[in-house]
């Protein structure tokens, strides 16, 4: 399943793998400790409050402000086709952090650190494989997502 964030990962198992299930699907999900309720986003497998190591997913909003942002004008090896571009940490609203690309919604140069802003799922849909990402985008930004029928307890 973590191919499909266009990496292999070569550990045998992971409790949180069904995250990237979620995601492809247009879900952000975040873990609840069964132990004591702690939430966390990226999903952890253990809880980082009482080392509880049972959890349920929890679905995010995606709504947040930025953190930080840097505009990349030479882009690294392997980003060259995507030329010139902007990354955002945002602090997500049900807690929880992370690092996106500022989408199409968000013009160059109009982004401010503690901009209220929506995190959005994305595929890299003209590629052979599938690659899941996020965007930061303005808020009430909608996407779409499948059928919830995995993600109901």
């Amino acid at each position: 399943m973590f191919s499909w964030f266009g990496k292999v990962s070569f550990v045998p198992y992971s409790k949180v793998g069904e995250f990237a299930v979620h995601l492809k699907d247009g879900r952000l999900m975040g873990s609840a400790c069964s132990s004591c309720g702690y939430a966390t986003f990226p999903p952890r497998a253990d809880c980082p409050q009482c080392l509880g190591g049972e959890f349920s997913f929890r679905e995010w909003s995606g709504r947040g402000t930025v953190y930080t942002f840097t505009a990349i004008a030479a882009a690294p090896t392997g980003f060259e086709d995507l030329g010139a571009y902007t990354v955002a940490v945002v602090d997500l609203e049900e807690g929880g952090r992370l690092l996106a690309w500022v989408g199409e919604t968000i013009p160059p140069g109009e982004v401010t650190i503690g901009m209220p802003v929506q995190v959005v799922p994305r595929l890299f849909e003209e590629r052979q494989d599938i690659r899941v990402h996020y965007t930061v985008e303005r808020p009430g930004t909608t996407w779409d997502k499948a059928p919830a029928h995995h993600t109901e307890a």
